[in-house]
């Protein structure tokens, strides 16, 4: 039997049942901005960041979490002697920042929240220092203000070993008309992937299953010559600052996806019907190989959890698309494919080159 994502414990069916409910719930809510003066964009529900109305600007809110990568590192400093929480810090602020810009956000400021299970985590220092370093050097990469945190203990919640890593971040929608929640996506439009660095912060929990089950766990090599650990944990880039300098050379994106959780299904996240026809795939990380050989997945359980190497998508006109590869590989290095186009028809993701097809109800967020 396969060891899918949901036999290693997470159940998409069961999140998105809840995020319906809460955002069904959360609707109601709205009114409360017009008391002061401020108007709720109820079309953001079901994005990845709520935005709001002041006067002619635009704000948005987003909260996220890191997951459990940070259990990989903890299983792998023992291997290496090193902390990898500069690394993990850069991840999850890569989470929380890469789902707010994809309404067409700057983001300005992000909060940290670090829970742990017993206040001694602290007492580590290396590993302390490692996460509040590498939590300022994302800010840095992000182009955002760290403006502060909360850092409580939570016995008998969290494991006294373990810290939970999650934050916040405001962001502006400047000017108006960046403003992208899939209203301008149209027929023709070109889904542009930009990479990832690996396996980002999502199908961890059957990444951590996998090294249960090898016999040298996250010490086993791959093809690469890295360890299987020093794979997952690399760290996930962010976006922020190359979407804003695409907005800057006035590329007119229509829509923007962070690929996360629910892997290439994501495509579809807007609420319109069209069809998302991808024809050219990023080349496959040897640690998804490796995942995928050791899982025993097929290519649809893969491709409908993992990034499989495209952390982002940028959906653009055609006539843009080598302006914005170009900002993208000279400026920040990032490799990126002009993979598939927006089409009339159902709300469908197919995958020609993999023969998967990603039917509307797979994708149950809204």
């Amino acid at each position: 039997m396969p060891l899918t994502y949901a036999s290693s414990g997470v159940q998409y069916h069961s999140l998105d049942r809840l995020k319906r409910l809460a955002q069904v719930a959360a609707a109601k809510t709205g009114a409360q901005l017009t008391t002061a003066g401020m108007e709720e964009v109820g079309t953001s529900r079901g994005e990845s960041a709520y935005v709001w109305k002041t006067g002619a600007t635009y704000s948005s809110l987003v909260i996220e979490g890191l997951g459990t990568k940070n259990l990989v590192a903890d299983q792998v400093r023992p291997l290496t002697g090193k902390t990898y929480y500069d690394q993990i810090a850069q991840d999850t602020v890569a989470m929380i920042v890469n789902d707010l810009i994809v309404v067409g956000a700057k983001p300005l400021v992000i909060n940290a929240y670090f829970a742990v299970g017993s206040s001694q985590w602290f007492d580590d220092a290396e590993r302390t220092d490692d996460l509040v370093n590498g939590w300022e050097y994302a800010c840095e990469l992000a182009g955002i203000t760290w403006g502060g945190g909360e850092t409580p203990t939570l016995k008998q919640v969290i494991e006294p070993t373990a810290i939970d890593l999650a934050g916040s971040c405001v962001g502006i929608i400047d000017p108006a008309d960046r403003l992208t929640l899939g209203d301008k996506l149209q027929t023709g439009d070109v889904i542009l992937l930009i990479e990832s660095s690996g396996i980002h912060a999502n199908g961890i929990t059957l990444a951590r299953a996998i090294a249960d089950t090898v016999p040298q766990g996250y010490g086993t090599k791959l093809d690469t010559g890295q360890t299987y650990g020093e794979s997952l944990l690399r760290p996930t880039h962010i976006y922020a600052r190359l979407v804003q300098e695409l907005f800057e050379a006035e590329i007119d994106i229509h829509y923007m996806v962070n690929i996360t959780g629910h892997g290439w299904r994501k495509l579809m996240r807007a609420p319109q019907a069209f069809t998302y026809r991808l024809i050219e795939l990023p080349p496959v990380d040897p640690l998804f190989d490796f995942i995928q050989t050791q899982s025993g997945n097929d290519d649809a359980e893969m491709y409908g959890n993992f990034n499989m190497g495209a952390g982002f998508a940028i959906y653009l006109p055609a006539g843009q698309v080598e302006q914005a590869r170009r900002i993208a590989e000279m400026n920040y290095h990032l490799r990126s494919w002009p993979a598939g186009t927006v089409e009339t028809g159902p709300k469908q993701v197919i995958i020609e080159p993999k023969a998967v097809t990603f039917g509307g109800e797979t994708l149950a967020v809204r």
